[in-house]
């Protein structure tokens, strides 16, 4: 029997990331030493007081379907939260609860864009936005800020010329995976003043909105003039609260994209885990110090790789935030080629910058403890990597 597979998924590269992941994996099965710098997810455990969180909401019974956009409590935590972050539009019929922020990206994409419909992206982009553009049947349009230390004020001409009328969509990721930028006032002015002259929707992923260093703070782009109603603020327990196989996110937006996203939601994951929840709960209202704690150690980490980096003539932008940089591994050659051999020789596992738009660099994670980092820089330059 032959089988026939949907255009849409055939038009959709596995991601490269996980691809990484389960190389690194098949090698550590073979026993030899990985030094994973691929992944992205924090590795410090989730806080106690979470997990005790679920515990007691599974003692208490916490195990059956849920409101499909989430339990009431959930929902208005999280309207707090964003009214602490200026973002005093939303209440909680504007919130959608998601098993994810991938499933909440899912739904915006599947709601807002029909085939043909234009997605632009501002490259270095997380892999999956072309995935999820591409199953929606959506047309990419890519602005490339690599030439700026992935700084999105330099690259607002070459956004200029990318979008118009015809754009339906535009995704800003800030701070951003995989580059770590932290895009600034006048960067997201800018990106403000062309969704109101063109009329685009905009999604502002803050996933990482709580991991700035330097005292940079990430601001919301909901929170801007004229922006009120066409952002769809996007965020999630897994990178600040080391929550990751937890599976829970959300999207914020106007009631009316929410009422056709619910469609979406309702009928495909039906609702986010009872009580993972109730969990959220406790991280948004009592994991303050934890999360600070988990900063504070990104930051240290940051330097440090920088700076080992550096000790080798390697220039990285330095990030402002998340837990990743870029360095420029292959300026004239393939990064593809330069991260296999990182992985087949140096068993160090990164990931290809093409894999995010962006040729020539790779991503690395500083999401492990200083003595790794230091083995993977060794171990690069033993192979003359770097």
């Amino acid at each position: 029997m032959t089988m026939d597979f949907a255009s849409r998924v055939e038009r959709v590269e596995p991601s490269a990331t996980l691809a990484i992941s389960n190389k690194a994996a098949e090698l550590e099965a073979e026993g030899k030493d990985v030094v994973d710098l691929s992944v992205g997810e924090p590795d410090f455990d989730t806080p106690e007081n979470i997990k005790q969180a679920a515990k007691d909401a599974l003692d208490a019974g916490h195990t059956g379907y849920t409101p499909s956009n989430g339990i009431p409590e959930l929902k208005e935590a999280l309207v707090e939260k964003l009214h602490d972050d200026g973002l005093t539009q939303y209440g909680t019929e504007n919130l959608i609860v998601t098993p994810g922020g991938k499933q909440a990206l899912y739904e915006i994409f599947q709601t807002l864009i029909d085939d043909g419909d234009e997605v632009a992206l501002l490259d270095p982009a997380w892999v999956s936005y072309e995935a999820m553009a591409k199953l929606a049947g959506g047309s990419l349009t890519r602005v490339d800020t690599a030439a700026h230390d992935f700084q999105l004020a330099g690259a607002l001409d070459d956004l200029a010329d990318a979008v118009s009328d015809d754009t339906e969509l535009l995704v800003v990721n800030s701070p951003g995976n995989p580059h770590g930028a932290v895009y600034s006032d006048a960067a997201l002015e800018g990106v403000r003043d062309l969704a109101v002259e063109h009329d685009i929707t905009v999604i502002s992923d803050e996933i990482y909105k709580e991991i700035t260093y330097d005292g940079v703070e990430a601001t919301s782009l909901g929170t801007l003039d004229g922006m009120e109603d066409r952002t769809i603020t996007l965020n999630g327990f897994s990178k600040a609260y080391s929550m990751t196989g937890w599976r829970l996110g959300y999207f914020a937006a106007p009631e009316a994209l929410v009422s056709q996203a619910g469609k979406v939601h309702s009928h495909s994951v039906s609702c986010a885990v009872n009580f993972v929840q109730h969990a959220g709960i406790e991280a948004l209202t009592n994991t303050d110090e934890a999360v600070e704690e988990m900063r504070q150690a990104f930051a240290e980490r940051r330097e440090f790789l920088i700076g080992l980096f550096e000790e080798h003539g390697v220039h990285v932008p330095e990030p402002q935030g998340a837990f990743y940089m870029m360095p420029e591994v292959a300026p004239d050659g393939d990064d593809t080629e330069w991260c296999d051999a990182a992985i087949s020789d140096a068993q160090v596992a990164t990931v290809p910058g093409s894999a995010f738009g962006t040729p020539g660099y790779a991503r690395i994670s500083y999401a492990n403890s200083k003595e790794r980092l230091q083995e993977a820089v060794d171990r690069l330059a033993e192979h003359d990597l770097i």
